[in-house]
C-alpha cells in the first residue's frame, strides 16, 4: 500500500467529497424509512424499491436523452421516474402491510424478492441496457463558496440534486418535530387509536407515509444510477437499502443522526475505492469491499437498545379498535 499516497491533503479532498455524493442515496432511503416507521409501519423492503427506483430512473434518463439530446432535462426526469417507481412499491408495501395486514417482516422481503426478480429480467431481457451509459447531471459550483480553500471542494462543488437532499434533512426534521403534521404523525405509530378518537384518519396517514418513504428510496436508487454512477447493472444498490434499514436504528429515527450514519457509510466507501485504485497487492479487494458495511455495522453495534422505538411499529392496525 503505497501509504505515502494516502496521506496526503489531495487524497483527503477526493474521499470526503466523493463521500459526500455517495452518501445521498443510502441518506434518502433512510430518512424516507424514518418518515414509515414513524407512522408504526416497517419497510424492509427498500433494496428492492431503491433497485426498481434506479432501473426505473436510468431508463427514463437513456430513453430520453437519446431521443432529445437534452441530457440534463433527461437526467431531471428520470429522477422523477425514479421516485414515481418508489412510490408504486410503496403503494403495493402499503397493500399488503395496511390493508391486507400481512406480516410486515414478510411483505418487505417480498417487495425486496419482487424487485431483484424485476430489475434482473429486465436487465437480462435487453442486453443493451448493460452497454447504455448516460450523462447525468452536471457540478453546480456554489459563487463563491467553491473558491474557498479545502472545504469548497469537499462541501460546495456537487450537482444540484446533492445539495436537495441534504436540505431536505432539514425540512424533513422540521416536518416531524416541529408542526402539528409530525406530531399526528408520530402519535400514529405510538397510539393509533388515540389518533382515530381525535377524528383523523389513521389507514391513510400510513398509506402516505409508506408511499412517502418508498419514493424516497426509489429516488436515492435513481440518483445511483443517473447521477453517480451513470449506468445500471444486476443488483447495482449492493445492499445499500439494508445498510439505510440498520441506519434508521442507529439514527434512532432523528434525521441530523441519519445524516451523520450515511455520510460514514459514504466516506467508508469513497475511502475502498480510492485505496483500490492506488493498488495493494496485500489487501484483498474483497476485504475493501466489505470496509463500509463492516464499519457500519460495528458502529449500529456500538449503539444500545433505544427506547425511543414507535410503540406501535410493526403492528396492524384494525379501524375501530381501541388497542
Amino acid at each position: 500500500m503505497p501509504w505515502e499516497q494516502v496521506f496526503t491533503t489531495t487524497f483527503l479532498i477526493a474521499v470526503l467529497t466523493a463521500g459526500i455524493r455517495l452518501a445521498v442515496p443510502v441518506l434518502l432511503a433512510v430518512l424516507g424509512e424514518i418518515i414509515t416507521q414513524l407512522s408504526g409501519v416497517m419497510n424492509l423492503g427498500l433494496e428492492g424499491v431503491m433497485l426498481v427506483g434506479g432501473l426505473a430512473g436510468f431508463a427514463a434518463t437513456y430513453s430520453l436523452e437519446q431521443a432529445t439530446g437534452l441530457p440534463q432535462l433527461a437526467a431531471w426526469i428520470g429522477l422523477a421516474a425514479g421516485l414515481g417507481a418508489g412510490l408504486l412499491m410503496g403503494l403495493l408495501m402499503g397493500l399488503l402491510s395496511i390493508t391486507f395486514q400481512t406480516d410486515q417482516v414478510v411483505a418487505g422481503i417480498t417487495l425486496v424478492l419482487l424487485g431483484q426478480s424485476l430489475t434482473t429480467y429486465c436487465y437480462r431481457a435487453a442486453p443493451a441496457l448493460g452497454q447504455a451509459r448516460v450523462s447525468g447531471l452536471d457540478s453546480l459550483p456554489a459563487p463563491g463558496l467553491a473558491n474557498i480553500p479545502v472545504l469548497g471542494d469537499i462541501l460546495f462543488t456537487h450537482s444540484s440534486i446533492i445539495y436537495l437532499s441534504f436540505l431536505l434533512v432539514i425540512l424533513i426534521g422540521w416536518l416531524l418535530f416541529r408542526t402539528p403534521w409530525g406530531l399526528s404523525l408520530r402519535a400514529t405509530g405510538e397510539h393509533p387509536a388515540a389518533v382515530e378518537s381525535s377524528g383523523l384518519n389513521v389507514i391513510l396517514i400510513r398509506y402516505l407515509c409508506v408511499m412517502t418513504g418508498s419514493a424516497l428510496a426509489g429516488l436515492g436508487g435513481a440518483i445511483l444510477t443517473v447521477v453517480q454512477l451513470n449506468l445500471f447493472i444486476e443488483g447495482v444498490t449492493a445492499g445499500r437499502g439494508w445498510i439505510a434499514i440498520a441506519l434508521v436504528f442507529f439514527s434512532r429515527w432523528r434525521p441530523s443522526l441519519a445524516l451523520a450514519g450515511a455520510l460514514l457509510f459514504g466516506i467508508a466507501d469513497a475511502l475502498q475505492f480510492r485505496i483500490q485504485a492506488l493498488g495493494s497487492e496485500n489487501t484483498p479487494y474483497e476485504f475493501l469491499l466489505m470496509l463500509p458495511y463492516g464499519l457500519t455495522l460495528i458502529v449500529l453495534a456500538s449503539r444500545r437498545l433505544s427506547d425511543q422505538t414507535p410503540t406501535a411499529l410493526g403492528l396492524p392496525y384494525i379501524k375501530g379498535s381501541h388497542s
